[in-house]
C-alpha cells in the first residue's frame, strides 16, 4: 500500500520517514521511561534497604527496651513486693500494738469503772449514812445520843480508864454526861453533851431574812438557856471545877456558831462555859492526858531519885575497879620493863664470856682417888701439876633475884 506524502507548509515529508521518527519516538520515550524506572526501583531499593536496615536498628533497639522493661519490671515487682512485705509486717505489728493497747485500756476501763462502782456503791452507803444522820438529827433524844457517842469515843481514845467517868451523879442529883478527874484535886471537869440543835438545823434551812432573823433569834435562846441551865446544875463547889465544857457534836455547827453568834460565846466564856467542837475537845483531852503524865512522873520521882542513887553508886564501884585494873596494868608494865632489863644483861654478860680469849689450853690431869681425896700423879712434874691447878668454880649469885631486889 502506498502512502501519499504529507504536505505541511510547503514542505512534502514522506509517511514513512515520519512514521519511523515517531517510531523513534516512542522507543526514545520508551527507553527514557525504562531508564527513569530503573533508577526509580534502585532508589525505591535503596529505600526499602535504608528502611530494612532502620527497621532491624528498630527492632533490636525495641528488642532492647523490651528486656530492660522486663528486666526493669522485675526490679520493680521485686520491690513492691518488698514494700508490700514491710508494709504488711509493719501493718501487723501496729495491728497487734494496738489490740494490745486495746486490751489494756479496755482494761484499764474495766478497773476504773470497777472503781467508779465502788465510789458509787459508797455514795450510796453514805447517801444512806446521812439520810440515818438526818433522821437521827431530827430526833432531840438520838441527837443526843449522837453528841454522847461521839464525846465518849475521843474521852475514850485520849484518856485512861479513871481518869473519867460517864453519867456520874453529883451531890446534888444531877448527872452530866462525863466528869473528867484531875489530879491532886476531887473537883472534876463536867462535859455535857447535850446541845440544843433545833434552831441551828432552822437557821440553816431559812430561805428568806425574815426567817433567819427567827431562827436566829431561836438559837440564841435556845443555847443561852442551856448555858444558864449548865451553870446552875453543874458548879458544886469542891466537887466540880468552876469552869465546864459544853461539846458540840459537829465542826460545821460550831463554825456557825463562832461567825453568827459571837454574842453567845462571849456570854458563855463569861459563864466560864468552854463551847468546844470535836477537835478542840480532842485537843483539851491530849493536853489533860500530858498534865495527867506529869503528875505521875512527879509522884515517882522520888522513885527514879533512888533509882539514880543506886546508878551513881554503881558508877563509883565500876570507877574503882577501872582504877585497880588501871594499877594492876601499871605493875605488870613495871615488872615487863625489868624483866627486858634482866634480858638486856644477861645477854650482854654472855656476849662478855664468849669474847673471852684463853692463852693456854686446859690439860687433863690423871687423878687418884685417895682417902683424902683427889691427889695428883706423883709422875707428873711439879711446874705442871702447879701449872694444871684444879679451877675453883665460884657460883655466882642470881641476877633475876638480884634485879628484883
Amino acid at each position: 500500500m502506498a502512502l501519499d506524502p504529507i504536505q505541511v507548509g510547503g514542505v512534502t515529508l514522506d509517511p514513512v520517514l515520519v512514521l519511523l521518527a515517531l517510531a523513534g519516538l516512542a522507543v526514545f520515550t520508551l527507553m527514557a521511561l525504562a531508564i527513569a524506572l530503573i533508577v526509580h526501583m534502585g532508589r525505591r531499593r535503596r529505600q526499602a534497604q535504608a528502611q530494612a536496615g532502620e527497621l532491624a536498628e528498630l527492632k533490636g533497639r525495641l528488642q532492647s527496651f523490651a528486656e530492660i522493661s522486663v528486666a526493669r519490671q522485675g526490679d520493680i515487682a521485686r520491690a513492691v513486693n518488698e514494700r508490700l512485705d514491710r508494709m504488711t509486717h509493719r501493718v501487723g505489728t501496729d495491728l497487734n500494738e494496738t489490740s494490745r493497747k486495746t486490751h489494756e485500756s479496755i482494761a484499764k476501763l474495766n478497773e476504773r469503772l470497777a472503781v467508779i462502782d465502788t465510789a458509787q456503791k459508797n455514795l450510796t452507803d453514805l447517801s444512806t449514812n446521812m439520810v440515818s444522820l438526818q433522821q437521827i438529827l431530827s430526833n432531840k433524844q438520838a441527837r443526843g445520843a449522837f453528841g454522847q457517842m461521839r464525846m465518849e469515843t475521843i474521852i475514850q481514845d485520849g484518856l485512861p480508864k479513871g481518869a473519867y467517868t460517864f453519867q456520874a451523879t453529883l451531890s446534888n442529883g444531877k448527872r452530866p454526861d462525863c466528869v473528867l478527874h484531875l489530879p491532886n484535886t476531887s473537883a472534876g471537869v463536867v462535859i455535857d453533851a447535850k446541845f440544843p440543835l433545833e434552831g441551828f438545823e432552822a437557821f440553816r434551812t431559812a430561805r428568806r431574812d425574815e426567817e433567819k432573823k427567827e431562827a436566829a433569834k431561836r438559837v440564841r435562846i435556845d443555847v443561852i438557856r442551856h448555858i444558864e441551865a449548865m451553870a446552875e446544875r453543874y458548879f458544886v463547889p469542891g466537887e466540880t471545877q468552876d469552869t465546864a465544857i459544853l461539846f458540840v457534836p459537829s465542826e460545821s455547827i460550831y463554825a456557825d456558831l463562832a461567825e453568827h453568834f459571837d454574842d453567845v460565846v462571849q456570854k458563855a466564856h463569861r459563864a466560864r462555859i468552854m463551847i468546844c467542837a470535836p477537835n478542840m475537845l480532842m485537843l483539851a483531852v491530849h493536853t489533860m492526858q500530858a498534865i495527867l503524865k506529869d503528875v505521875k512522873m512527879r509522884e515517882q520521882a522520888h522513885l527514879i531519885q533512888r533509882e539514880v542513887i543506886h546508878l551513881m553508886e554503881d558508877t563509883e564501884r565500876l570507877r574503882e575497879r577501872v582504877l585497880d585494873l588501871q594499877r594492876h596494868f601499871g605493875q605488870a608494865n613495871t615488872d615487863i620493863e625489868k624483866i627486858l632489863t634482866s634480858s638486856d644483861r644477861i645477854n650482854s654478860r654472855g656476849r662478855k664470856i664468849e669474847a673471852l680469849e684463853f692463852e693456854a689450853e686446859v690439860a687433863v690431869l690423871p687423878v687418884e682417888h685417895t682417902a683424902n681425896g683427889v691427889q695428883a700423879s706423883a709422875a707428873t712434874p711439879p711446874v705442871a701439876a702447879e701449872k694444871h691447878k684444879p679451877v675453883t668454880v665460884v657460883r655466882q649469885p642470881d641476877l633475876l633475884a638480884r634485879e628484883t631486889h
